[in-house]
């Protein structure tokens, strides 16, 4: 059986951080993994940020509620269920993802928890473990099983790097350029095209 390990964000769904910057205005919390590769900086700049501006926990979730799957994210996770075994790895919070997962009919996701005050203030987060997208991938080894993983920033290069095949989805100029020994694809046909040829590589 081969696992199909892929990013939340930028594959299956709209970058959460991006969406809150636009609706609230606050230009500072487009900065994604797609453009500061160390993770741990970027989310205290960002928590930084949410409280210099008075950015509660209900505020982004009144966001995440408004969002949808990518065009074309549903049908793909459907038709790669039915071939694969599918975890989705990701570095969001089970905080906001969950309002979404309703809408991709509740897929297998690890992810990480905030913090959050009595005041509803988000204070800290609270990593599963670090580098969890590729210790994932390590156990899945451990296990036997052959994986596959798609992503699309700095902080899926691990998992990708760990994984048997790993594949970048519509990323960004300087990931893909930093990292060309992974096959690109900027559409879910050509996603698709590619875990078929990895896998019969795997076989």
């Amino acid at each position: 059986m081969v696992l199909a390990c892929l990013d939340l964000e930028g594959v299956f769904l709209p970058e959460i951080w991006i969406n809150v910057a636009d609706k609230t205005g606050v230009k500072e919390l487009r900065l994604t993994t797609r453009d500061i590769s160390d993770y741990d900086k970027l989310m205290k700049y960002r928590l930084n940020i949410l409280k210099e501006k008075n950015i509660k926990l209900k505020d982004i979730i009144d966001v995440i509620n408004t969002l949808e799957p990518l065009d074309g994210a549903y049908n793909f996770l459907q038709r790669l269920k039915e071939r694969f075994q599918v975890i989705i790895l990701s570095d969001t919070f089970y905080q906001f993802s969950m309002p979404l997962m309703k809408k991709l009919d509740f897929p297998a996701l690890f992810c990480h928890d905030l913090i959050v005050s009595d005041d509803d203030f988000i204070t800290d987060y609270k990593l599963r473990i670090k580098d969890s997208k590729r210790e994932a991938v390590i156990k899945f080894r451990e296990l036997n099983f052959k994986t596959i993983a798609s992503g699309d920033s700095y902080n899926d290069i691990s998992m990708l790097k760990e994984a048997h095949k790993g594949i970048l989805f519509c990323p960004p100029d300087n990931v893909k350029n930093e990292f060309p020994q992974f096959p690109v694809a900027y559409n879910y046909d050509v996603l698709w095209d590619e875990f078929i040829k990895a896998e019969s590589q795997l076989s």
